[in-house]
């Protein structure tokens, strides 16, 4: 091209002009956001990713003419002056809005074809499969730059904030060995150990554990992990984790640190203020109020045990549950009695779908109750329920009878649909909770053993420890997860530093000693000399933006996500390999035979 300048590197970034630099000559690079003719004059707005300038072509330009094939998303240079806009011209929802530069050269450093999809910012958001499959296109898209740009600048505040606290980042390998905890492994052949596998990591859990064996006290660090678990929109099969890990530390200084880092969080990126220190609550009150582990606690829903105040009415559903040593619990729902017939069935769907065998329910009028089971309550019954509940005219009671852990989780799961239909949940809100005290244990009736619920290396609670061999399930745990509107951020625990606890667990999950040696025995022969206790937690980095955000997906927040299952639209990945390679691997395909019809992604 002509004119081409003899220094066309850029002097400003694309969002970097204002006033004060009136009668400069700069020099912009970046993308054609736009173009527009208005009469002999073209204005194109050139785009990076600090912003956007509105440049001004003349019809006079020496290559005016090849400037005339100039489309949207070609690369240019643009050398010219800075010039304050006319009055009534200024874009003010522009950082440099104020002023334009009046090209005086301009080289065309590369053509675009014609994108796919609109790359700039407009109202219709193309869909998601073609933005994955172009994805280094949508990431030119400004909405979803931001959303890079912010994740930078939350591990760069974790950074910081951590290297302040003395951490050490300090890695772990990627090639490991395969180990339960809780998913399956991604597995890797190897070419020089015929017949041996790797795993990815699901976590640098056994790894940080011998860190604070190896005297680094402060262990942390920003890791990908992987897990070939089954996927939503806040799972991917790799995702990002900010690992952390101390010694000679209790729960409480684990969780304070993580108080003070979300605090920092939030300030300097929402401008949120969180009082400190964060609510705690364990995990039976969590259950018992909330119907879950990771409360929902911007809305005053709460689930009510009315199992006493059941038993007098002359219901027998409510009446055996209890006998047989399930529970009666209920919501009362303020206003409740306007839903629908329609709506009170949802709720009974979504009830069912979590194991109740019911939703009983009825309506608190001005002429008295109202509902299929109204006609049961009894003259005792009825007031005693208003009571219990709180009731008022126009509320609506739900109720569950059966195991406790049914009726916690079925009217957890009706309490979040509630929440969101009926606007309870106040937008702009962030609630954090601490949740304590989760069970060590949890029995299987299939395989009629305990496992464990976090990992095996989860230290039992002190005062707990003589129930390990008579009463297992009632063990606490020193587990902790740290909650965000109703969304687990993270967890962790402290560690089973003795070797003789580890061996009660071990015997309490029916770990034989040869077992847990095949599978564990470099950590166990770490324990044996000097570990200190030491505990830790992981938070989901991916989540954690998601949140901060406000946008409904991971995939939002990651640069180069996975679909729905785990593929790459963009690299077709997974793919085939060639049987040579397969070969170099000592390996041989079976396959399944092909399904009848293709199911999309």
């Amino acid at each position: 091209m002509s004119n081409k300048p003899e220094s066309g590197k850029r002097t400003h970034t694309c969002g970097q002009a204002r006033l004060e630099d009136v009668d400069e000559t700069i020099t912009l690079n970046g993308w054609v956001e736009s173009i527009r003719d208005h009469g002999g004059l073209t204005f194109l707005d050139l785009r990076d990713r600090y912003g956007l300038t509105q440049v001004v072509l003349d019809p006079e330009l020496d290559n005016s003419e090849s400037l005339s094939q100039v489309r949207v998303e070609y690369v240019l240079s643009v050398t010219g002056q800075v010039r304050a806009r006319p009055e009534g011209m200024r874009n003010p929802k522009l950082d440099t809005g104020d002023i334009e530069v009046a090209a005086s050269v301009v080289e065309i450093l590369n053509a675009s074809e014609v994108p796919p999809f609109e790359i700039a910012e407009s109202k219709e958001e193309p869909g998601e499969e073609i933005r994955l499959k172009y994805r280094y296109l949508d990431l030119r898209r400004q909405r979803v730059q931001k959303n890079m740009i912010f994740r930078s600048k939350v591990t760069r505040i974790i950074r910081r904030v951590l290297d302040e606290e003395q951490f050490l980042d300090l890695e772990t390998p990627f090639l490991t060995r395969s180990t339960p905890e809780g998913a399956r492994d991604f597995l890797v052949p190897s070419r020089v150990h015929p017949g041996g596998f790797y795993a990815l990591p699901q976590s640098p859990q056994l790894f940080k554990q011998l860190f604070m064996i190896a005297g680094f006290d402060r262990y942390y660090q920003i890791v990908r992990c992987m897990r070939d678990e089954d996927l939503r929109a806040d799972r991917q099969p790799e995702f990002t984790q900010l690992d952390i890990e101390m010694a000679f530390v209790s729960e409480e200084d684990i969780q304070a640190l993580i108080d003070r880092l979300l605090c920092r969080l939030f300030d300097e990126l929402l401008g949120v203020e969180v009082a400190l220190p964060i609510p705690r609550m364990g995990y039976d009150e969590a259950m018992a109020r909330y119907g879950s582990d990771r409360p929902d606690t911007r809305f005053e829903l709460f689930i009510r045990d009315v199992s006493e105040e059941a038993i007098k009415t002359d219901f027998q559903v409510f009446s055996k549950a209890v006998e047989g040593g399930g529970v009666v619990r209920g919501l009362c729902v303020p206003g409740g009695a306007s839903l629908s017939r329609k709506d009170i069935d949802g709720c009974e769907g979504i009830a069912k779908s979590f194991g109740a065998k019911g939703l009983a329910w009825v309506k608190i009028e001005a002429e008295g109750t109202k509902g299929p089971i109204a006609k049961f309550l009894g003259e005792q019954g009825e007031p005693a329920l208003r009571e219990a509940f709180e009731a008022k005219e126009g509320d609506l009671l739900l109720m569950v009878a059966d195991k406790e852990s049914v009726a916690a989780t079925s009217l957890g799961e009706v309490r979040l649909h509630l929440g969101e239909k009926l606007d309870l949940i106040p937008e702009g809100r962030f609630d954090l909770l601490w949740i304590t005290d989760f069970p060590l244990l949890e029995w299987s009736e299939e395989d009629q053993r305990y496992y464990a619920c976090h990992h095996p290396f989860t230290s039992p609670r002190t005062e707990d420890l003589e129930l390990l061999d008579e009463k297992p399930g009632e063990v606490k745990a020193r587990a902790y997860d740290i909650i965000l509107n109703g969304i687990e951020l993270g967890g962790g625990s402290i560690r089973i530093h003795s070797q003789d606890v580890q061996a009660k667990v071990f015997d309490a999950i029916a770990l034989s000693e040869e077992e847990a040696r095949e599978k564990f025995g470099f950590l166990l022969d770490a324990l044996s000399f000097g570990a200190p206790p030491h505990g830790g937690i992981a938070l989901g980095l991916d989540r954690l933006v998601m949140l901060l955000l406000g946008v409904p997906s991971i995939r939002d927040v990651i640069a180069f996500p996975k679909t729905a299952k785990g593929g790459c639209m963009m690299t077709d990945a997974p793919g085939g390999v060639s049987s040579q390679q397969l070969e170099e691997l000592f390996l041989e395909l079976n396959l399944p035979e092909e399904s009848s019809g293709e199911e999309g992604e």
